[in-house]
């Protein structure tokens, strides 16, 4: 089987219709534990699903095994990784250009905090990878980032690391010229694009890149 260019995990957080219009043909979907049984029910065949799936019943565990191409489940307590990062440290495996993750974000905070970690392990292996709901998106920027039309309005920069500096903005209502962000500055939180599309250059350190709307 060829190795894809494009994989969307869709996770056990929050779904809908938006996910599902994510999918492009050609996308490599796999199910992260209850993300499988989204996937499986509106018609989707993962390539994979992964997990240790408790949070299915064994009718639902059942049709997941049933619609799926590949499974591999663990134990829910014997284990070192989220099903999360099971399931994007097989997306990297395969040597994906493009990581998009669905369902990454929900009412645990700490599960969506590790989500947003996992982009950072993306970022060093060379991948495009981002996480997207119904009203955010959010990636990572340690060089150069260009930002297109969007259907979330808002951009806001957080530092993931202690420190980034040299942060150049073009495109944007508050641009910055060379501008340091460290823990704890809200400067960069809410800014929008005033041209089709915005830059976000980085000399030092990495962003977090977060555009969602209201």
């Amino acid at each position: 089987m060829n190795k894809p260019t494009r994989i969307i995990l869709f996770a056990g957080g929050s779904l809908g219709d938006w996910a599902l219009a994510e999918v492009r043909e050609g996308d490599c979907l796999v199910g992260v534990d209850r993300g499988a049984l989204f996937l499986v029910r509106h018609g989707l065949r993962p390539r994979l699903s992964i997990g240790d799936f408790d949070s299915v019943t064994p009718e639902e565990w059942a049709e997941i095994r049933a619609h799926s191409e590949e499974v591999r489940s663990c134990d829910p307590v014997m284990k070192d990784l989220t099903d999360t990062e099971m399931g994007f440290a097989w997306a990297l495996e395969q040597g994906a250009q493009e990581i998009v993750l669905a369902g990454a974000l929900g009412s645990r905070f700490d599960h969506a905090l590790a989500n947003v970690h996992l982009l950072w392990k993306g970022l060093r292996a060379g991948a495009r990878c981002r996480i997207v709901d119904a009203t955010n998106e959010i990636m990572l920027a340690d060089r150069e980032l260009t930002l297109g039309p969007s259907r979330f309005p808002h951009v806001s920069l957080l530092p993931l690391t202690p420190e980034v500096t040299g942060i150049t903005l073009s495109g944007f209502q508050y641009p910055l010229k060379n501008a340091t962000l460290r823990l704890g500055d809200t400067l960069g939180i809410s800014n929008v694009l005033t041209a089709d599309s915005g830059t976000i250059s980085v000399a030092s350190g990495c962003l977090i890149v977060i555009r969602s709307m209201d």
